[in-house]
Formats: C-alpha cells, structure tokens, sequence
C-alpha cells in the first residue's frame, strides 16, 4: 500500500470532527514500518505526539509537519502499555492480532485511552484467518459487535483479495 492510499482510507469527516484542534498524544498500536503512523500525522495538529508502538518498529523518530513520531518497542497486546491518557488509538492491521478482543477494548478503555477518545481501527473485511499474518480478523460487522458506536471511514479493495475497512468509534 502506498501512503496516498493509507491517507485516503482514513480521510473522513467523521475522524477530523474525532480530532480537536489543540495538540494530541495518540499511539499507532502495531505500527510496522509506520505506513498509517505517518498517515494520521498528516490529521493531527501541529504540536501532536504520535507513538508507533511495536515489537519491531522500523519507526524512526521524526517529525511529520509539526507532528512529532515516537517509536516506542513494546509488546502491545500482553505487556501493560507504558503510555496512558491518550487521546486516541490506531490500530491499523493489527486488531487482528489481538484473540481476547473484548478484553482488550476494555484495557484500552480503562487504562489507556481518555473517557471518550477514538479508536480507529483498519482491518481486512472477513472473520476467516488469512495463514499466519492474520489470525484473528475482525470484519466490520463483527466490529459492530465488540463496539456498537462503531462507524465506518471509508474501504479499498486488498491485494490479497476482497476488502479492507477504516473504521472509527469513540470508546
């Protein structure tokens, strides 16, 4: 995927209206290579900390506009996040990761993320495991389960065949 592409999918009014204008601290749980970190930099307001959290962020520090990127290496799903009071969370390809998923919306919730911040969350559009890279998907139905207030942002067709979501909801 390209970062046109990644910009696209998560360019919506729905997450602009998520976003106040004042600086932010948000975290790209499962960044990667922070494809999605630097997409939703280009969202935020100048000022903004924006974490790219991973097992093996290939993330480096650096700024995107008056954004700043902050690789942090860190298991997210069983190691208590050393980040709290976030004002929101991306998890773009990785809630697949995730196999207690209600239980780890609720340490999100609790934990992690201010009374009424957004999750946004980027998924493949099924429930049926993809090999090994994508064990535990989450279709966005299936999302509507887990987080009712769920709404989508926008969708594109996958290279690996049928479709990926963006999705956002207010935890």
């Amino acid at each position: 995927m390209r970062l046109s592409e990644a910009i696209d999918l998560l360019d919506n009014p729905k997450l602009r209206a998520a976003i106040p204008a004042r600086p932010q601290r948000w975290a790209d749980l499962g960044c990667g290579d922070g494809l999605f970190t630097e997409a939703l930099a280009r969202f935020l307001p100048a000022g903004s900390s924006l974490y790219g959290v991973d097992l093996r962020p290939t993330l480096h520090s650096a700024n995107v506009g008056e954004v700043n990127l902050i690789p942090v290496k860190t298991d997210f799903i069983n190691v208590p996040l050393p980040l709290d009071d976030l004002d929101g969370v991306l998890m773009a390809n990785s809630f697949h990761y995730v196999k207690e998923k209600q239980a780890f919306l609720h340490k999100l919730k609790s934990a992690v993320l201010k009374p009424g911040a957004p999750l946004v969350i980027v998924e493949y559009d099924t429930d049926k495991p993809v090999q090994t890279w994508v064990p535990y998907p989450v279709s966005f139905n299936t999302l509507k389960t887990l987080v009712p207030k769920a709404e989508k942002l926008g969708e594109m067709p996958s290279r690996f065949g049928g479709t990926m979501y963006s999705a956002i909801a207010l935890v």
